[in-house]
């Protein structure tokens, strides 16, 4: 029988993790011929809930699900991990800034970086979903050395299905025919939702919906503010829907990519777009094997495209400066 892959999951007793880990349990991740295994880590008072969760999974007879975990600590989470998704984290709460908040979430991240460098399988892989998650996906790389830079990401996977959602929605076109999203840059207000780029049945976009007032003052801000509209909305932040781009990413990550299209993740920069080396940003990717992946290169951008992508840049780079005190050497 193939080997289990193990998935660590962190928050797993919130909103997300409830949402997420039936999925993963069922084949939804890897297939419906990969067994799995899963490492549940959430704070000590959530373990008695979480345990109910765990009668639950137990109660689904899922037939891939091998052995289950819930812990609160993260060394025990993290043992022989192949894939951590890091959902849990401090929720941002009236008055505080998105500076309060990276520096709320920094402690549980440079804890959870260390374990990961100290447990976590050798090959592992890391998905940062809580928020700010470029920048906690930046902290926690620091602080595990062992870990390549290249298995590091951040999701930004929701930003683009949302786009995708709007651009499909528009056109009156099927999901199946918007290709080549991209989100550019940071998961906040900055990032780039990029039409200009996409395709609708193999058009370019701007070919399909000729509105250019739409798809720049009601499209951008539609997509980059989407999550503070939920929130609106429902009275609780996205859940079902994160954890449905959770799984998308993973997919789009360990799957070749189809032809002629890519996917959006927040990644470590090494320069290319003219992007500061060191931050994690969102760019377009493929991978033809779903072990390696690759920024796609010789996108043609436009003076807006470089005001907006450089808008990004500066907020990360801002963001990293503000907690270049919680960094380890690992950088």
């Amino acid at each position: 029988m193939t080997h289990p892959i193990r998935v660590a999951v962190t928050g797993a007793g919130g909103q997300i993790g409830y949402a997420l880990i039936f999925r993963i349990a069922s084949g939804g991740m890897f297939g419906p011929n990969q067994p799995v295994a899963l490492s549940l880590l959430e704070i000590t008072p959530a373990l008695p809930a979480l345990n109910g969760t765990l009668m639950e999974l137990e109660d689904c007879a899922f037939p891939l699900l091998g052995d289950v975990i819930a812990t609160d600590r993260a060394e025990q989470a993290f043992a022989g991990a192949d894939w951590v998704i890091l959902v849990g984290g401090l929720p941002r709460k009236e008055g505080m800034t998105r500076g309060d908040l990276i520096r709320a979430n920094g402690p549980i991240f440079t804890t959870q970086g260390k374990a990961i460098n100290d447990a976590a399988a050798s090959g592992v892989r890391i998905l940062t979903v809580a928020n700010p998650c470029n920048t906690n996906c930046l902290i926690a790389r620091s602080h595990a050395p062992k870990v390549p830079a290249e298995n590091w990401f951040a999701m930004t996977r929701l930003d683009q299905n949302r786009a995708t959602a709007q651009l499909a929605k528009k056109a009156g076109a099927a999901i199946r025919d918007v290709t080549n999203v991209t989100i550019w840059g940071n998961h906040s207000d900055t990032q780039y939702p990029d039409f200009r780029h996409a395709k609708i049945g193999g058009k370019p976009t701007t070919d399909v919906i000729k509105d250019a007032t739409w798809l720049n003052e009601t499209f951008v801000p539609t997509v980059a503010k989407r999550g503070a509209a939920v929130i609106k909305a429902r009275g609780a932040s996205s859940a079902a829907s994160a954890a449905n781009a959770i799984i998308d990413s993973v997919r789009s990550i360990v799957n070749p990519t189809p032809e002629n299209d890519w996917f959006s993740a927040g990644v470590v920069s090494e320069g290319a777009y003219g992007v500061p080396k060191g931050v994690v940003y969102s760019y377009p990717l493929r991978t033809d094997d779903g072990k390696s992946w690759k920024i796609v290169e010789g996108i043609e951008l436009d003076a807006n495209d470089r005001t907006r992508l450089d808008a990004s840049a500066a907020e990360l780079v801002s963001e990293r400066d503000a907690v270049k005190d919680l960094l380890g050497k690992a950088l």
